[in-house]
C-alpha cells in the first residue's frame, strides 16, 4: 500500500503540495472554530506534538541518503 502511495506522491508538483498545505490550514481553522477548547491546550504539549510529527520528515529529507 505504501509503495503505491509513494508512486502517486512522486507525481505531485510543488504547487500541488502548496495547495494541500493550504487546504490543511483552512481545515484546521474550521476545526478550531468548532472546538475552541483546543486552543486551551498547554503550549508544551503542542511543542512536543510538533516535534514528534516533524522528526521523520526532517530525517527523510535532510539526513537519509
Amino acid at each position: 500500500m505504501f509503495k503505491k502511495m509513494n508512486e502517486r506522491v512522486k507525481r505531485l508538483t510543488v504547487m500541488d503540495i502548496g495547495l494541500i498545505k493550504g487546504a490543511v490550514f483552512f481545515a484546521t481553522i474550521i476545526i478550531i472554530k468548532l472546538f475552541p477548547q483546543i486552543l486551551r491546550v498547554n503550549l508544551v504539549i503542542l511543542i512536543i506534538l510538533l516535534i514528534a510529527c516533524a522528526v521523520r520528515p526532517f530525517y527523510s529529507f535532510w539526513i537519509r541518503k
